[in-house]
């Protein structure tokens, strides 16, 4: 069985931060937050006020045609746009036999917009006046499909749906058929595009949502205040690539993913296992597989500001590292300042590790003031850190109970 090495030789981004992978990176590293008042739909029946919008997105100018923009979801517009700013920065495109370069690109609910705007058409005008695009439009493996399609991609294909594990499952499942030889590149990664009534109402009424009217202090990881996350949107994607063929063509690595933990808490449909067995499983395995023997790591963390994903990720830290979690792990949260992008958070925090194993810049946890007695390790509050680490992991938690944790490091 092949055992090849696999890095990331593109990366692209629309994020509530910034659009770019180096604009996004940057404002993370400044502590810039993305979070503000809703402006897409009037809140005044809402008792959640603030989301973390994706500002300034223009289809056109990110590459799509207006016919295709027209008949896709934002959320495969944002796919879209991010696919194609990785893709050129890879500079793969044809350095690989099509049948060699797969999609792995999902995301956790979909065209959620589209299903919306054609169930008010049905049922205010008549099923004459629903859109014949209504389907392609609303299915959640379409921006995946239409990747494959723009870069004539006939390798293997699949999206992921595991709620906000999705872009992290993605990328782990990408990265094992290119260690094990099904392809040698893979376009890889989740996007989300739910900022709309119906989504934030039922979150809103799950409780899951903050219902802080001030953007500093509603997205608030690790944080004794913490009152809910803050929902996102945009769109992470990366280029994985079998690194002797990155090598071959000269291509530039931002990082090797090297560890992938995928377990399921088999638990509850939304809330974590209270012993966090499941989370600290996936980290144990990411650990394990990288080969992991206690260096200074870097951790993205799931960190969505809700009471008990945060007590119960510091748990599974803990019980994954042992006593040298407080040593060994600088974590931080960075939906303090994207929000919570659902499917898409995994992709984009993952891109966040390489950009810091790349830079040697961890990115903070803003807004962290008050630290919770629960939550005590060291998430760098509010000013970026500089540290010459080697590894980082990006772990993600879904509803269902998946969990995902990549490990990457920096290629010497």
């Amino acid at each position: 069985m092949m055992n090849q090495r696999v890095v990331i030789t593109g990366a692209g981004v629309v994020s509530p931060v910034g659009i770019g992978v180096e604009t996004f990176f940057d404002n993370l590293t400044k502590g810039v937050c993305g979070v503000g008042p809703i402006t897409r739909f009037d809140t005044r029946e809402y008792k959640v006020k603030l989301a973390a919008e994706v500002k300034d997105f223009d289809p056109e100018a990110a590459g799509i045609d207006r016919a295709q923009a027209k008949r896709s979801d934002l959320f495969a517009q944002y796919a879209m746009a991010a696919a194609m700013q990785a893709v050129s920065d890879s500079g793969i495109e044809g350095s690989v036999a099509p049948e060699r370069f797969g999609v792995y690109v999902g995301s956790g609910i979909g065209g959620m917009q589209t299903f919306v705007q054609e169930t008010e058409k049905l049922l205010n005008r008549g099923p004459s006046r629903v859109s014949p695009f209504f389907v392609p439009m609303m299915i959640g493996n379409m921006a995946a499909g239409n990747i494959a399609i723009r870069f004539n991609a006939q390798g293997p294909c699949l999206p992921v749906v595991t709620a906000c594990a999705t872009s992290s499952h993605a990328i782990g499942e990408a990265f094992r058929a290119i260690r094990f030889g099904y392809a040698d590149a893979i376009i890889a990664g989740g996007a989300e595009a739910t900022v709309i009534p119906l989504a934030v109402a039922g979150f809103a009424n799950m409780k899951a949502l903050s219902e802080s009217e001030d953007p500093a202090a509603a997205s608030l990881p690790f944080d004794a205040r913490r009152g809910g996350f803050v929902i996102g949107e945009g769109s992470g994607i990366v280029v994985l690539e079998a690194y002797e063929h990155a090598l071959a063509r000269g291509a530039k690595i931002y990082a090797e993913v090297c560890g992938y933990g995928n377990t399921c808490d088999a638990y509850h449909i939304t809330a974590p296992h209270p012993e966090a067995t499941g989370a600290a499983n996936a980290f144990r395995l990411a650990l394990q597989e990288a080969g992991w023997q206690g260096e200074k790591l870097y951790i993205n963390a799931h960190g969505t500001g809700t009471s008990m994903n945060d007590k119960v990720e510091t748990l599974a830290i803990k019980k994954a590292l042992g006593e040298d979690a407080a040593r060994a792990a600088l974590i931080s949260s960075t939906k303090s300042m994207t929000g919570h992008m659902l499917g898409a958070a995994g992709a984009v925090e993952a891109i966040a590790c390489a950009m810091a194993l790349k830079h040697g810049v961890v990115p903070p946890t803003v807004h962290l003031n008050v630290p919770d007695p629960e939550c005590d390790l060291n998430y760098v509050p509010n000013e970026a850190v500089k540290a010459d680490i080697k590894m980082a992991l990006s772990s993600s938690l879904g509803f269902g109970g998946h969990n995902a944790v990549l490990a990457m490091k920096k290629v010497l």
